[in-house]
């Protein structure tokens, strides 16, 4: 309490102390009978020089700054895509820069060169026809030159990848990251979110996902039966709002219960293979160096965005659509930490859209590693395919063939005949 009480007083006091000042420079100033408005040649040609000192100040700091700290202080580009957006924000960065100090230059310059001077009238020089052209013209061109190459590079960011490029999907959810990678055929196996289930949390697509996805849409713990009983049981009295909900979600299940069967009846065979092979990784994401990668994103719930800033590569995850991004690896995790001289560096996937309250925690170590330690990796993940964890500890049993089996007090939606 006593510190709060000398910090009011030291306020207070020194509020009185700034106006008693600016009382005494009132008074000076009358005494000299000039107004506050006129100022001396003296104290013009001292602002003068303060402003060439300042101006010296500004650019011996700036240059000092750049090479402290890196004259970008973005730091070594992982990717060869990096590479290529980083010179072009390079050139930018020495155009904006050329600017800075020429106009800088200037403005502090002609404050010292054309100080008032006793009996010297200012010129009036409104308009010039050849300086209007010129700075029109000229960044009109280093505009046109910026944008066409910045068109070439998003061209070639956005382009369809070779048939060497390896398939990952990145599936975003609040606050982690799935990765999936292509198994050996290299292309990732179709999915589709009513699938969702304890053992296929991405929703892939197969035959056997189907039938479980059905048998848990009938006969889960808050399936269609459980739901039907609890509406047709007597011996249950329900309030209104509790009937109501459950009739809306009822109706919400049974639609898409007859959208899976109509899957089922659709469903080739020949594409489960593709998903099969596929393996997940919750921990790492694990790349080559050298070699493209085509990434797809897709969200759960929100716009997430991966974000991998050494690759200098970002993109949007949105909720029911699809992304893509790509890039080549051009350094491995060892050789950045060489590079930095931090042995404990790691590259991260981060996402950079708030998705909220836990989005700092949203990460995902990334590692690259040569040619010959990726084979040794792939060959550790046999073995551990979506097929093989798929049927090591299935949610359910696949459904049943033919009719479904309703509870003795169920009704089954109309159109439930199941087909193997």
């Amino acid at each position: 309490m006593e510190n709060k009480l000398i910090i009011l007083i030291v306020i207070i006091l020194g509020a009185i102390a700034i106006a008693q000042l600016v009382r005494v420079y009132e008074i000076s100033a009358k005494l000299r009978k000039t107004g506050e408005h006129e100022i001396s040649n003296r104290d013009n040609h001292l602002n003068a020089k303060l402003m060439l000192g300042f101006m010296l100040a500004l650019f011996i700091g700036f240059i000092y700054l750049m090479v402290a700290y890196g004259w970008t202080g973005r730091g070594l580009a992982a990717s060869a895509e990096g590479k290529e957006t980083d010179s072009l924000l390079n050139l930018n960065f020495v155009i904006i820069i050329a600017v800075f100090f020429f106009t800088n230059f200037l403005l502090f310059f002609f404050t010292y060169k054309y100080v008032r001077k006793p009996g010297v009238k200012a010129f009036y020089y409104p308009h010039n026809n050849k300086l209007e052209m010129l700075w029109t013209v000229v960044p009109a061109i280093v505009l046109a030159v910026i944008i066409i190459l910045g068109l070439k590079t998003w061209n070639d960011l956005v382009a369809p990848t070779g048939k060497e490029a390896r398939r990952i999907e990145l599936f975003a959810k609040q606050y982690d990251w799935t990765a999936r990678y292509a198994g050996e055929d290299n292309t990732l196996g179709k999915y589709d979110y009513k699938l969702t289930t304890d053992n296929n949390e991405l929703g892939l697509l197969t035959s056997n996902t189907i039938d479980t996805a059905i048998y848990h849409m009938i006969y889960g713990v808050n399936g269609i039966n459980k739901i039907q009983r609890l509406l047709n049981n007597r011996d249950t009295i329900l309030i209104d709002s509790t009937v109501n909900a459950l009739r809306t979600d009822l109706s919400r299940k049974e639609r898409i219960y007859r959208l899976l069967m109509q899957m089922k009846s659709n469903h080739n065979k020949k594409y489960d293979a593709s998903a099969w092979d596929d393996f997940i990784e919750k921990e790492t994401l694990v790349l080559c160096e050298g070699q493209e990668y085509e990434i797809s994103l897709r969200s759960k719930d929100v716009i997430h965005s991966a974000y991998f800033p050494h690759m200098r590569a970002q993109m949007n995850a949105v909720p029911g659509m699809p992304t893509r991004l790509k890039f080549t690896p051009t350094m491995t995790t060892e050789e950045m930490r060489k590079a930095k001289g931090n042995p404990s560096f790691n590259y991260v996937l981060m996402c950079n859209k708030i998705c909220g309250g836990a989005h700092y925690k949203m990460k995902l170590i990334v590692v690259v590693k040569d040619k010959a330690a990726y084979k040794e990796w792939l060959k550790s993940k046999k073995g551990k395919t979506f097929k093989d964890s798929y049927f090591t500890a299935p949610a359910a049993p696949a459904a049943p063939v033919g009719p479904v089996a309703p509870a003795a007090d169920a009704v089954v939606p109309a159109d439930t005949t199941m087909k193997k």
